[in-house]
């Protein structure tokens, strides 16, 4: 079976009308299932239903909308619902009041899909499923944008979708969200256009008011970094490197989803920064390919499954990244970030393109591999210059450690 799954995937890449049809009949049975399996259910104003990354994570601006509510008491008669991949690793938050775990796209998610008033997820819910017009959908969306998204992309190279598919998905969930979240203006501005938004009169859509998942960073307390470098077991005479590249939309391998060649040269790391540093390897959550570093034990980590990235941003001195919007988050903290860009030109003119200038960038950009480890040493002077200071200003003004409150606010009141 996997082997036929693997064919047709092979063949649909380089056939868009196999493709589009293959997906359309498939999606109009899931439709179909999804309205009887919501037939006689009445939606619930006081159920809300939450998943992150498609049910990856509990983690991202669901998790801080969730944990505000269920500390707040004029919400402690809302219901909770959260859907993972693999609930039983997430019973514990069961333990909280009103609140109950799912599996993503079972049975009964959909089920609760069709009674909850309020879905607050952070990705594009799936193409057959639809929401009542009674009810709020809530794009919660994962990152301040460095690529471009949606109706932005012209001519990218993605091995699974055209750019006429892409912007179709994108039409498709403008129509479904009741609120888009917003972190800026700057942000605000990107997503009217990714999501065509104001072609279809969807302005209104947007809620400008920070991002909930960023209040972490602002609350967090000394003994939060130590329990988590403990749960690591990272040592405490080491500093931090987090390691956060993103995907490639042209590398893809059928049968597994979206793969990531590593073009770092670990063994030299290992060999100049191992007295000193260990680092956190962060792979994209739609990397799907596993990475063995067994023969760098207590240097890198392999981090890509954990939870909440939030966590590994304040035990982190340093962040390296690419074109991943990780680093808008970062930068919150006012630490270092290096831009390790070895593919700037192919990735800025044939895959995605920028948003913004990188030499906006709140960091250095190193193109080549012998420049990381100079660049890594001389972070230890890091300062936090006006540029740096320019591009909170613009990027990250609205994050203060009270977006949750203000966003669900809008939403529930």
């Amino acid at each position: 079976m996997q082997k036929l799954k693997t064919k047709l995937i092979d063949f649909s890449k380089n056939h868009t009308f196999f493709r589009i049809t293959l997906r359309k009949a498939n999606q109009t049975l899931k439709y179909v299932r999804f309205k009887i399996r919501g037939i006689g259910k009445k939606v619930d104003s006081n159920t809300i239903i939450f998943h992150s990354f498609k049910g990856k994570s509990y983690s991202c601006s669901p998790k801080a909308i969730y944990e505000y509510m269920n500390s707040e008491e004029k919400y402690e008669n809302y219901n909770y619902i959260w859907a993972f991949e693999e609930p039983e690793n997430y019973k514990f938050l069961e333990q909280n009041k009103n609140t109950k775990v799912i599996k993503y796209g079972s049975k009964i998610y959909e089920k609760y899909l069709a009674i909850a008033k309020y879905w607050i997820f952070n990705h594009t819910v799936e193409d057959h499923i639809y929401p009542k017009k009674n009810q709020v959908y809530v794009q919660c969306w994962h990152g301040t944008p460095l690529k471009r998204l949606g109706y932005d992309l012209k001519n990218s190279k993605n091995s699974m979708n055209s750019d006429k598919e892409i912007y179709r998905r994108y039409k498709l969930d403008a129509k479904k969200f009741t609120y888009i979240l917003s972190p800026s203006h700057f942000a605000t501005e990107k997503f009217i256009t990714a999501w065509n938004l104001a072609e279809n009169n969807m302005t209104h859509k947007v809620i400008e008011e920070g991002y909930p998942r960023n209040d972490f960073l602002y609350n967090y307390t000394n003994d939060d970094i130590k329990k988590i470098k403990q749960e690591l077991n990272i040592p405490e005479n080491k500093k931090v490197i987090l390691y956060a590249p993103t995907f490639r939309d042209d590398q893809h391998e059928s049968g597994v989803g979206y793969t990531y060649k590593t073009e770092v040269n670990f063994d030299l790391l290992q060999e100049k920064l191992k007295e000193d540093y260990v680092i956190l390897f962060r792979a994209h959550y739609l990397v799907a390919n596993s990475f063995e570093f067994e023969k760098y034990k207590n240097f890198i980590y392999n981090v890509s499954k954990y939870n909440d990235i939030n966590n590994l941003y304040i035990i982190s001195d340093l962040l390296i990244t690419d074109y991943s919007s990780v680093f808008f988050d970062f930068a919150n903290l006012k630490r270092p970030i290096i831009f390790y860009m070895y593919d700037l030109k192919q990735y800025k003119e044939e895959l995605r393109g920028f948003y913004i200038d990188i030499l906006e960038l709140p960091g250095k950009i190193v193109k080549k591999e012998e420049e990381l480890i100079n660049v890594i040493k001389n972070s230890q002077d890091f300062v936090y210059d006006e540029k740096y200071k320019n591009f909170n200003r613009k990027y990250n003004y609205l994050d203060d450690g009270q977006a949750a409150k203000r966003v669900v606010e809008k939403i529930i009141n």
